[in-house]
C-alpha cells in the first residue's frame, strides 16, 4: 500500500514493532539496511491475481532474506505495506511500516495472516484515499472498516496477533487482500477503476523516476 504525502511526513508518538511498543526505532528499519531492491509487479501480472501459497518452512535464510528485500523495496517505493506477490514471490507474507490515526508507527512482517473484522453491527466504515505500489501513481477513495485484527506468524514460526485502527487497519486489509489475489482496484466501481488506471498511466513515469533516485541514494543504483 502507498503512503500519501501527509502521512509520509508524520513524527511517530510511539513505535510498535511486531505488535509490541519499543522505546526507540530507526527511520530505516534494520531489515531494509540488510536488503536488496526487487522489482515491484504491476496490475495485470498474473502473480497478483491468484491466491498465494501458505508458508510452511520457517526460520530459513531464504525467508529472512526475502523479508529484508521486501522492506527495502517498500521503503524505496514510499510504501506503507508490501505483499510477497508484489515482488513476484508466491508466498503468503507481507511487511509493513505504517502509521495509524493516533500518530503511532507500526513496523513488522506477518506470515499466513488471517484477518478478523468487526461484525456488521459494530463495523464503522471510513472512506479514505487508498493507493497501491502495484498501481503506481493512482489513489482512489475506498471504504474500509476502521478496525482490524490480523493473526499469523513471524519468520521463526512464533504466533503473532497484530491489531490495527484507522489507517493501519486499512493497511492490514489491503495487504491481506493481496495474498488472496485481490487488488484494491477489484473493490472499486468500474468507473473508479478506470480512473485509477488512467491516473497510473499518467503518473507512472514520475513514480519510477522517484524510485530510481531513492535507489541510487541508498547505494543500490
Amino acid at each position: 500500500m502507498a503512503v500519501d504525502g501527509e502521512r509520509s511526513r508524520f513524527v511517530a508518538r510511539q513505535v510498535h514493532v511486531q505488535g509490541r511498543p519499543v522505546d526507540s526505532f530507526p527511520d530505516l528499519p534494520p531489515e531494509a539496511e540488510r536488503g536488496s531492491p526487487r522489482r515491484i509487479t504491476e496490475v495485470g501480472e498474473e502473480v497478483l491475481s491468484r491466491p498465494c501459497r501458505e508458508v510452511t518452512a520457517f526460520g530459513t535464510p531464504e525467508l529472512s532474506s526475502l523479508i529484508d528485500d521486501m522492506f527495502l523495496t517498500m521503503y524505496i517505493a514510499d510504501g506503507a505495506g508490501l505483499a510477497a506477490n508484489q515482488v513476484g514471490v508466491d508466498l503468503r507474507l507481507f511487511v509493513y511500516d505504517c502509521p495509524d490515526d493516533e500518530g503511532n508507527r507500526h513496523v513488522g512482517h506477518l506470515i499466513n495472516p488471517v484477518l478478523e473484522l468487526p461484525d456488521a453491527g459494530s463495523r464503522r466504515l471510513i472512506d479514505d484515499y487508498e493507493g497501491c505500489l502495484s498501481v503506481p501513481g493512482a489513489a482512489m477513495p475506498l471504504p474500509r472498516t476502521d478496525r482490524a485484527v490480523a493473526r499469523g506468524f513471524d519468520k521463526d514460526g512464533s504466533p503473532l496477533v497484530i491489531e490495527g485502527t484507522g489507517y493501519f487497519a486499512r493497511c492490514l486489509q489491503h495487504e491481506t487482500d493481496h495474498l488472496f489475489g485481490h487488488l484494491y482496484l477489484d473493490r472499486l466501481s468500474k468507473r473508479d477503476r478506470k480512473e485509477a488506471l488512467r491516473q497510473s498511466e499518467d503518473r507512472r513515469e514520475g513514480v519510477f523516476a522517484r524510485r530510481a533516485r531513492k535507489t541510487a541514494e541508498l547505494g543500490h543504483g
